[in-house]
């Protein structure tokens, strides 16, 4: 990679047939969302397409989390196929300025100003395109690979939204991850080595419900619990290590609720899990008849796995994630009834601090009431959102019918295609 146009060495293969090269920046504002993302992407470009990927991270202990492979305390290093850059300061290019024929700047995290003059010098000029967070909103369709011409340079960036929805640009999924979903599912050996390797023991029987719990911190968490704990029916949770356990050390009288813990409280039995590297998240989804899953990352993923799930999405000032929230629930939720369709989204709702939202509170309820908190009506988080009741019973019941459509709500996402594939199409598009 250089600003001059590639030339091949003599017996190598021509400049029309060398790999395309790719850089991706990407700046760890919260979690693991935007790294897990990114690193996602990057693995599918280098693997799927061919393409050689430099990906440049901010904070590497972030990314070791995911990333086991990852060495934190190395600058520069190759995992995976993919070339991994300690992007130090915000003016870092990496140690060697070489520009890419794309250059992938994830979720407006501003490129290195050096970086950003040194496109404008290289011939051709390089695909530029400004990743954005994920949406189901309807005008994600109407911005999507619109361009914007760099204010100072003869640069055009594109803009590439994600998206549920056809006109957008997808989401991410391998082209094996349906194969490999069906081969777990196929293989009672594989499940049960699973289950052994996560919680000490068997699976649990066919009566059980199985939930995977992934979230923010959230007050509505001890009223769930406390229903779990009077199900007629058992209820086996699956706690990855992370920003709910603590909800769980309280709920049964423990210091920690870490990997390895294990509560035991009525009809709920509760498994800590060892933070998991992004590939084993998966599994973890398709052991579990219902996931709670937050953020970016996991809302995909929980999508692709076919379960049910309830989606947890990253607050934001003035309810602005709310409208997001509804736009996700319009194309989920779209083919099922009404019951299951309104039981749904009062769940939803509720776990999202909106359960006095006029279209899920049921007649009567008191889901609004930010009073009498000692009944586990409503709870008022630090943020000053208000959680009101979830209602469990009134959504196991339409378990049947939302498995049935997480099903086809599969099928009909993959219908908009890959992320990866769309982004490397448009940018061979405009390379050309």
């Amino acid at each position: 990679m250089s600003n001059a146009p590639r030339s091949a060495a003599p017996g190598a293969p021509s400049e029309a047939d060398a790999p395309l090269a790719c850089d991706i920046f990407c700046a760890v504002i919260d979690n693991f969302g935007d790294i897990g993302v990114c690193w996602r992407l990057a693995r599918q470009l280098a693997h799927e397409h061919g393409w050689e990927v430099r990906l440049f991270v901010d904070d590497l202990h972030a990314f070791e989390r995911l990333c086991p492979a990852l060495d934190a305390s190395r600058a520069t290093q190759t995992v995976e196929g993919v070339r991994v850059e300690h992007w130090h300061e915000p003016d870092h290019a990496g140690e060697t300025l070489r520009i890419a024929d794309v250059v992938i700047e994830a979720f407006a995290c501003e490129l290195p100003s050096v970086y950003v003059a040194a496109m404008a010098e290289r011939t051709p000029t390089p695909v530029w395109l400004n990743l954005e967070y994920l949406s189901a909103e309807d005008w994600v369709a109407d911005f999507h690979l619109r361009p914007s011409p760099h204010p100072r340079y003869a640069l055009l960036k594109h803009f590439f939204f994600p998206g549920l929805g056809t006109g957008t640009g997808g989401v991410l999924k391998e082209r094996d991850l349906d194969a490999a979903r069906a081969a777990f599912e196929a293989s009672p050996e594989a499940r049960a080595a699973w289950w052994q390797r996560a919680t000490g023991g068997p699976p649990p029987g066919p009566e059980a419900t199985v939930i995977s719990l992934f979230a923010y911190e959230n007050p509505a968490i001890d009223a769930l619990l406390e229903q779990w704990r009077d199900s007629p029916t058992p209820i086996v949770l699956l706690v990855p290590q992370g920003r709910i356990s603590g909800a769980l050390a309280r709920f049964f009288g423990m210091a920690a609720f870490g990997a390895g813990a294990r509560g035991e409280r009525g009809s709920l039995t509760a498994h800590g899990l060892a933070f998991t590297e992004q590939r084993g998240y998966d599994a973890l989804l398709w052991v579990s008849d219902l996931n709670f899953v937050r953020g970016e990352d996991s809302f995909v993923r929980a999508q692709w796995a076919a379960r049910p799930f309830v989606w947890h999405i990253y607050p934001q000032a003035d309810d602005a994630h709310l409208p997001k929230l509804d736009a996700a629930l319009e194309h989920y939720a779209r083919t099922l009834d009404a019951a299951p369709r309104a039981a749904l989204e009062r769940f939803w709702h509720a776990w999202n601090g909106n359960a006095g939202h006029a279209a899920g509170a049921p007649e009567g309820s008191t889901a609004g009431n930010t009073e009498g908190n000692t009944e586990g009506n409503a709870a008022t988080a630090p943020d000053g959102l208000n959680y009101g009741e979830v209602n469990w019973p009134d959504l196991a019941r339409h378990l049947p019918a939302l498995k049935a459509r997480a099903h086809g709500w599969a099928a009909e996402l993959a219908l908009t295609g890959d992320l990866a594939g769309n982004l490397a199409e448009f940018a061979k598009t405009q390379l050309k």
